[in-house]
């Protein structure tokens, strides 16, 4: 075994000789950690995303950790991806890089988001109203 394989760790005072090549890495995380997460996009392509872990579920058969994130093109969707034993074609990764979103520009993308979805509700409720008033007659009864 090499030196480079190799390493001294100390735990509470007790130093320990770790062979790396068995060693395994282990992560712990908490609500409310950033993470990157790695998700399948078409065909053999994979997309990074920033998120926050929101919730740890404690299920018999399939603890699941929840994470809400920000597609990586930014667009106003928060997307949920729930992780358990069954997941696949998404990991999380703590997230150690300096990338910064901005909170004002996700917020003014959501509203415009809003405006347009205002939009769409008036265009369906004037054509609604448009139905009603020109259509009417084709639904009265002759009495």
């Amino acid at each position: 075994m090499d030196n480079k394989d190799k390493r001294i760790v100390e735990i509470n005072g007790l130093k320990l000789e770790v062979d790396l090549r068995t060693a395994k890495r282990v992560d712990s995380y908490k609500v409310g950690d950033r993470v990157k997460v790695l998700t399948k996009d078409y065909g053999d392509t994979y997309s990074t995303s920033h998120g926050v872990i929101v919730a740890f579920d404690e299920f018999v058969a399939r603890p699941s950790v929840t994470i809400c994130y920000i597609s990586s093109d930014y667009s106003t969707e928060l997307k949920f991806k729930t992780l358990n034993k069954d997941s696949k074609d998404v990991e999380i990764a703590p997230c150690n890089d300096d990338v910064m979103i901005e909170k004002a520009e996700v917020i003014a993308k959501i509203n415009q988001s809003i405006e347009q979805k205002k939009a769409e509700i008036h265009d369906l409720e004037s054509k609604r109203n448009y139905f009603e008033q020109r259509f009417g007659a084709w639904f009265k009864v002759n009495k």
